[in-house]
Order: structure tokens, then sequence, then C-alpha cells
């Protein structure tokens, strides 16, 4: 594993505005070139965003989007949640090992569940994140059927089928769990709008706020929970300001947004075995990028990305349209695209 790179002394932090070094390599342009240009390959691309050293080197935009326009994340959503929890640890709210404060499993088997259960998807809940079977997902049913009004409490009612900690499954719900558990350790349980409004201002004045993501729009449940599971919007270059804090090992500008080595645990393998049916390994709410041993991402549905690889210090964001059978070409590109990089030497 390498060190996180700090920010090069004589490039600005991107919190007001990104500073710009347009890159002349045409093995990189071909490759950008290609993911814009083969739909039948890779699907519909509609922004992408490389920022080296710091600086924006390479940016294109699909059909209808620019600098400007704000797109959904989708379960990159996931990894923002990831770095919630890290400023409440930081604040000292949270105790990773723990019992989940989850009041409906007080009296049975899933009191034992923890945090770092969650956060590394081993709850061992049942939970179908199936986005193709409606009869058979629970994401579908949660998201836009009987738990569209309360996520968070659909997902904590599921059955328990492993003891927490040994089995990994992929959840939507889980990341959900987490959003509303967040919610009431900043005390919004009893808030009329169930803490919305406390959770709105959290992610505005700890987290968007510093790094300059203006365009990040969250969105919530009924409930009033953030849908941590799959709901921000905002621009690629707000994406890459993300990106860029995970990159610098969670400081930005003189601060540490988060704590010493939350953003290690991100890419730190979970604990259960990652099935081989994954194309890339898990961490902490974070993927862990499939031919790397130091880069992780953000990953979303219909091949959203946002890669971090500390040895290139590189941040590669990537949105677009893309129908799961695909979704391998465009990570295939992304890691051409990825080495075609130098690695940077460290300082």
């Amino acid at each position: 594993m390498s060190d996180f790179p700090v920010q090069p002394p004589a490039v600005a932090w991107p919190t007001l505005a990104w500073p710009q070094r347009p890159l002349d390599d045409r093995d990189v342009e071909a490759l950008v070139d290609q993911l814009f240009s083969d739909e039948g390959t890779f699907g519909l691309s509609l922004a992408l965003v490389v920022v080296r050293g710091g600086e924006i080197v390479t940016e294109r935009y699909g059909p209808e989007c620019g600098p400007d326009t704000t797109l959904i994340s989708w379960s990159m959503a996931k990894s923002i949640t990831h770095a919630v929890f890290g400023l409440l640890v930081g604040d000292g709210l949270v105790d990773l090992d723990a019992p989940a404060p989850v009041a409906a499993w007080a009296d049975d088997d899933r009191s034992a569940i923890t945090i770092r259960d969650l956060l590394e998807m081993s709850s061992g809940l049942h939970f179908v994140e199936d986005y193709v079977d409606g009869e058979a997902s629970d994401v579908i049913e949660m998201l836009f059927g009987s738990g569209q009004g309360d996520h968070a409490a659909y997902a904590a009612d599921q059955p328990a089928e492993h003891p927490p900690g040994t089995v990994w499954s992929y959840s939507s719900g889980t990341t959900n769990i987490l959003a509303r558990i967040a919610t009431d350790l900043l005390g919004g349980a009893a808030d009329p709008d169930g803490g919305r409004g406390r959770m709105e201002r959290f992610l505005a004045d700890r987290l968007f706020g510093p790094l300059g993501m203006s365009s990040a729009s969250p969105k919530f449940d009924d409930r009033g929970t953030f849908v941590g599971s799959s709901y921000v919007y905002a621009t690629a270059r707000d994406f890459a300001r993300f990106g860029l804090l995970y990159l610098r090992g969670g400081r930005w500008q003189d601060s540490a947004l988060l704590p010493d080595g939350w953003v290690e645990s991100a890419r730190t393998p979970a604990r259960a075995t990652v099935p081989t049916s994954e194309r890339h390994g898990y961490g902490s709410h974070w993927w862990t990028w499939f031919r790397s041993r130091s880069a992780f991402s953000a990953n979303g549905y219909e091949t959203q990305r946002i890669v971090v690889d500390p040895e290139r210090d590189l941040v590669i964001v990537r949105l677009g349209k893309t129908p799961a059978e695909l979704g391998e070409r465009v990570d295939e590109q992304l890691d051409r695209l990825r080495t075609a990089f130098s690695v940077v030497p460290p300082s």
C-alpha cells in the first residue's frame, strides 16, 4: 500500500475553482474518445473528469451535459456515507465495535451487529440486491415499493441469515440503516422532520461545504432519512472533489477533515470474504480496484465511478448510463486510462 500523496504546494485546493492543466497526451485522448464514441461497447458516457496532482488534466462531457450538469450518484453515495461516519468517529459519537443502536434488534440475535459489520457489508441480514428481478429484489421494494417511506426500517426488519461479521453480502439496505443511525446520533430522532434538517446541515457544514461541493444535493425518504445508499446529485467536478479528499488521506487544505486512518479503512479488505463473482474487492463502503494494490473506488449502478489511485496521484470520475452487461468493459477502459499515467515516485 502506498502513502496518500499530499497536495503539491504550487497547486491550489479546488474549494472555489478547479486548477486546470490540459494534458497533451494522444494515448489518453484516444482512450477518452473511445469511451465516449463507442456506445455499443461502453454504453452512454455523460461525464469524465481526470485529476492528476490536484489539477484537472482531462475533462469530457456527453450529450446535453457540461461542467454544471448534476448527475445521480447511485451507489457512489455509499462512500459518502462512509465519510459521514468518519466525521462522527472524529466527533467521538461512534464506537465501531459496539452493538449498532437499532431498537428493533434489542431483544434478538441481531443485537450483536456492530457498525463495523454494517460498514463492511457483513451484517448477516437477509437482503436481495437485484436491480432486474422486481419480484425477488429487496432493493427495488425498499426504494420504490412498501419500504419507500422508511428505507431503514424496511432493511432493519429483515431477518438474520448469518452471524454478524462472517458473510459478506452487498446491501443498499445496510447503508440506509447506517444513515438512520447517523441521523439519530445527531439528535434527529425526535425532530418533526425525522432529522432531515440536521443531516442536511451536517452534510453541508461538515463535508460538502468545506470541499466546495456546492452542487451536491442529497435526497431523503419520507421518514427524513438520508438515502445514503443511492441518492446524491452533483456535478462530475464535485464528485472529483470528494475523490480528492480520499486521495489526500482525508485532509483538505490545512485540516484533517476525516480522522487518521479513516481513509485507509475504506480500502482495507473487509474481514468477510468477498465472493469471486464480484469483479472488485470490498473494503468499508468503498470497493478495492480490481487491478491495483492501492487504488479503490466508489461504484454505482450503470457504472458510475470515482476511482482513487494514490500511487499515481490520480482521481477519475466517470458518470453515464451503461447496461450491466457492459459494465466490465467500462472498468477495463478506465483501468487502461488509469495505467496510462505513470506511478509518482514517493516524495
